[in-house]
């Protein structure tokens, strides 16, 4: 077949109104409902579901047994038209489930671009996902959570609903998180959730040089390690550290937080350490 051509397997089920684009492949024992939306060279390998107002982008891999787009669990839900957005490269892997949104939450529940989540993980009703972020084996967000760029959620971590994970923050296995997790951080534990200071191996991974670790770890400092609470702790970094792209995003995260932030240390500080 040409690499434009549409390719249904035979056993798959694909509504006649279902949109899909040039060189999407549909494997066997596939469901694709009316509204959805499947744009070019996106694979579907089998045994999948596609349903609801779902858009799914281009060349996205979806492994066996996912289901996308399902009714969100919320008692609250009453068949509203409601839906999922999913932008492009993205991995689905085995048994994953992502429900669309509620109208109370925006009625979307949407995913950026160049992420990877691994097996049975599970993105609830009205999450936002941004751009290259991995969720990893069972991984789990609540409804209404919000994991920014570059964010790395370990095995079995569980994310409460209303959460925020902020931009390059690394979350340990099998963590618990109720509260927001700054821009840059490293955090894991189980009430408590520690902070285990900068992700200095993510920001070396994404290009972040000496200087640019050095003011973050400078934040880190005032906001985690002093004796001040977090408003004190915002006025002394706007006071001491100059305005800049990390420093405005982790302030900006900080002000947006309904949930209040992750900042119990696990230990002091050390100078030295990552």
């Amino acid at each position: 077949m040409r690499p434009s051509e549409v390719f249904v397997h035979p056993t798959s089920v694909v509504h006649p109104s279902a949109r899909l684009g040039e060189g999407v492949w549909i494997g066997p024992h596939c469901v694709v409902g009316e509204k959805a939306v499947i744009r070019s060279r996106t694979r579907l390998e089998g045994n999948i579901q596609i349903l609801g107002t779902t858009e799914i982008g281009e060349s996205c891999r979806i492994s066996p047994f996912a289901v996308i787009g399902g009714e969100p669990q919320d008692v609250g839900y009453r068949q509203e038209e409601t839906g999922v957005r999913i932008g492009d490269r993205n991995v689905f892997r085995e048994f994953i489930t992502v429900h669309r949104g509620t109208v109370k939450g925006g009625g979307l529940t949407s995913i950026g671009n160049d992420n990877y989540f691994m097996a049975y993980s599970h993105i609830a009703h009205d999450c936002r996902i941004g751009h290259f972020v991995v969720l990893t084996n069972g991984a789990t967000l609540g409804g209404h959570c919000a994991v920014d760029d570059y964010a790395t959620l370990s095995a079995f971590v569980g994310v409460h609903q209303f959460s925020r994970i902020g931009a390059c923050a690394y979350i340990g296995g099998y963590s618990v998180i109720t509260q927001d997790v700054v821009p840059f951080a490293k955090v894991a534990g189980m009430r408590p959730v520690l902070l285990y200071g900068l992700n200095a191996v993510g920001l070396r991974r994404r290009g972040f040089n000496r200087e640019r670790v050095q003011t973050i770890k400078q934040i880190f400092k005032i906001l985690f390690y002093s004796n001040l609470n977090t408003q004190q702790a915002v006025e002394e970094i706007q006071t001491r550290i100059p305005a800049g792209e990390d420093r405005d995003e982790v302030l900006r995260f900080i002000q947006a937080s309904k949930r209040g932030i992750i900042k119990k240390p696990s230990g002091t500080w050390d100078d030295e350490s990552e």
